[in-house]
């Protein structure tokens, strides 16, 4: 048996990007000994998870529980079939943003070694799966259970991922109706220490606001990117978008800066996404004094606010289509709804967290469609060792 994982990565470099997965398998089976192999992608909703290679058909793996197990937990899960051989069920992440898992059938249960084999070979192709998805569409119809629109295919592109790990916290946002999102989105940047997060609810629906949205993240962006700060961000997105539209058209946005090292956020609150507070068993929103959105005036200025974590708190950050949703007859599901749902996420990661919050609000709607686009964020800042956020 050749050890280390070097033969694997070599034949994933050496793969088309669209070969990756045979690639994998070929190689996987040479190193370890492997009768076989299979991946399975999460799909937009993160609903289930779903072969590659045959994305067409359920596979019988696709059902079984140590799959979502392996999935939610991020860790190996290990399963002996009937005739004595030993499935791995292994997460495929990079950063902490979950891609799938990598399933390998070995003919008996591997010792440690192996399992650490195993478990850097599904990084590996995790890291060439998510490169490969700038070269090859065929990674993502695999994740695709029904088509996009045209406003969600815009809105999918322009995410960062749906959630990253930080040695001091964890990140994760899922947007809703997830084929057919229009202006609600959410983007991240990080560079050393510093965490930006933004959270949007663009005006409108469909295509106008997704391409309202897709110019306001890109505006942000290029501020950034030229070394400015939250307010320098939300300046120039304000300008660029009342240059084009006047007025006319604005985006509702809530721009996040957290120190990773001490806990302190700065915050531009320019409209209608709401942030609260997880800490112990208590939900509390971060009063903010909201300013203007996004475009609604020429030379709109912005003022900075801060506010302090403590390790352990836990952050959601909302759009009105998950505050203000409303079924007939009911109560906004923001009023006590959320707070239940929110609460009941403590024992969860932050991309596990989203996925219930969720999940209750499509409850809250009685299984009938989403009236308006949804957006959650969760921010888990866990501290660093000899800190706090004083």
């Amino acid at each position: 048996m050749v050890h280390g994982p070097d033969p694997v990565s070599r034949a994933l470099r050496a793969a088309p990007p669209d070969q990756l997965v045979e690639a994998a398998d070929r190689a996987i089976r040479s190193v370890l000994g492997a009768g076989r192999t299979e991946v399975l992608v999460a799909d937009y909703r993160i609903n289930g998870l779903w072969p590659v290679l045959d994305p067409e058909l359920a596979s019988p793996l696709a059902g079984e529980a140590a799959v979502r197990r392996c999935f939610s937990s991020q860790r190996p899960v290990r399963v002996a079939t009937d005739d004595g051989r030993c499935r791995m069920f292994l997460p495929m992440s990079v950063w902490g943003d979950r891609v799938g898992v990598l399933m390998i059938e070995l003919p008996e249960a591997p010792g440690p070694e192996v399992e650490e084999q195993a478990v850097d070979i599904a990084g590996a192709l995790a890291v060439a799966m998510r490169a490969a998805d700038r070269e090859t569409d065929r990674y993502r119809r695999a994740r695709r259970r029904e088509r996009l629109s045209m406003a969600a295919e815009l809105q999918w592109e322009l995410l960062p991922g749906r959630s990253v790990t930080h040695r001091a916290f964890h990140l994760a946002g899922q947007l809703e109706p997830a084929y057919t999102v229009g202006g609600d989105h959410f983007d991240w940047s990080l560079d050393d220490d510093r965490l930006t997060v933004t959270v949007l609810n663009g005006d409108g629906t469909g295509l106008a606001a997704s391409l309202l949205t897709v110019t306001t993240v890109n505006a942000m962006r290029n501020a950034r990117r030229s070394g400015g700060g939250l307010v320098e961000q939300a300046e120039l997105a304000s300008d660029t978008l009342h240059y084009q539209h006047r007025g006319r058209r604005y985006v509702s946005t809530l721009l996040l800066e957290l120190d990773a090292a001490t806990g302190r956020v700065r915050a531009v609150d320019a409209g209608s996404p709401h942030v609260l507070r997880l800490r112990g068993g208590t939900v509390e929103p971060i009063a903010l004094d909201q300013q203007l959105p996004l475009g609604m005036f020429a030379e709109a200025r912005y003022d900075l606010q801060e506010f302090a974590l403590l390790p352990g708190d836990r952050l959601f950050v909302v759009s009105d289509g998950v505050w203000a949703a409303r079924p007939t007859g009911g109560e906004p599901y923001g009023e006590r709804a959320m707070a239940r749902a929110m609460r009941s996420t403590r024992l969860q990661p932050a991309a596990e967290a989203v996925g219930t919050v969720m999940r209750e609000l499509h409850a809250y709607h009685v299984d009938t469609d989403l009236r308006d686009d949804a957006v959650v964020v969760c921010l888990d800042w866990h501290g660093v060792r000899g800190r706090d956020a004083g």
